[in-house]
């Protein structure tokens, strides 16, 4: 049978998501913890393999098993097993047709930023931090160019492996909560490292390095050097995979409303 799961993980414990020969990813330990729990190595397939220092509020993955376990045991059973930073929030059967990754339809990224004078020390390593004052309004309106069938080839990490740099967003929104500034996006699917990339970018229009207008400049010259360098993982979360409604996944899989950071 083959089994999804709703997960959510603090990258900054990891290094990344992909398994590696030193065994400290997400997918290492998440498959140890599994194999433990299936009685047979696991191999995981995610929606989103995230980087060194990214997070996931909502990742959503699969494995195959002969292991016969109620959905709460696998859930229970494997949390039980986790060495570090990682959860399981549900399990739900699905068929041999679903994939975690090539079956997701759009995805939710979110970066929050803590704008003050002094770095932060309780959330470090879980919010990026820039101490210059910003403009949230202006990051907004450059933001709004981003919308719809765009080139994404500025935003574009050297080692991409996506096939076509052509994306389509659905939202791009910034917002201020007091000294966090919450970064909003949602496409059918993201290039490595844009989202980081976009958001540098946004913050040099936000300190007055640029007008909002020279976003759109930046995206429509599909030239990398123009953009901003990548900026921090520390503030980024996978926070929503949506696939076609015919999956019996939970609505936070699914994606109806944005799972909500708790201090944002």
């Amino acid at each position: 049978m083959r089994i999804a799961l709703g997960v959510e993980y603090a990258g900054d414990a990891f290094q990344g998501w992909q398994s590696q020969s030193h065994g400290q990813t997400v997918q290492d330990h998440l498959e140890a913890a599994l194999g433990g729990m299936a009685g047979h190595p696991v191999r995981l397939h995610c929606a989103g393999r995230t980087d060194a220092g990214v997070h996931a509020t909502a990742q959503v993955v699969h494995f195959d098993t002969q292991s016969v376990r109620s959905l709460h045991g696998w859930v229970r059973g494997t949390n039980a097993r986790m060495k570090g930073p990682v959860a399981v929030r549900w399990a739900v059967e699905v068929g041999e047709d679903f994939h975690a990754r090539f079956c997701a339809v759009s995805r939710r990224y979110r970066y929050i930023l803590y704008n003050s004078a002094v770095r932060p020390a309780l959330l470090a390593g879980r919010v990026g931090w820039f101490h210059p004052p910003l403009d949230e309004a202006a990051m907004a309106e450059a933001a709004r160019s981003l919308l719809g069938w765009q080139d994404f080839s500025a935003f574009r990490a050297a080692g991409c492996q996506a096939k076509s740099p052509i994306k389509l967003m659905h939202e791009a929104q910034v917002r201020r909560d007091g000294d966090y500034i919450v970064f909003d996006f949602w496409a059918n699917a993201f290039l490595h490292h844009m989202v980081r990339n976009l958001v540098g970018s946004l913050v040099y229009v936000g300190k007055g390095c640029f007008p909002p207008a020279w976003m759109s400049e930046v995206l429509q010259s599909r030239d990398r050097s123009r953009a901003a360098m990548t900026f921090s993982p520390d503030g980024l979360y996978l926070a929503g995979v949506e696939y076609p409604s015919h999956w019996p996944l939970p609505d936070e899989g699914r994606i109806i409303a944005l799972p909500r950071i708790p201090f944002v």
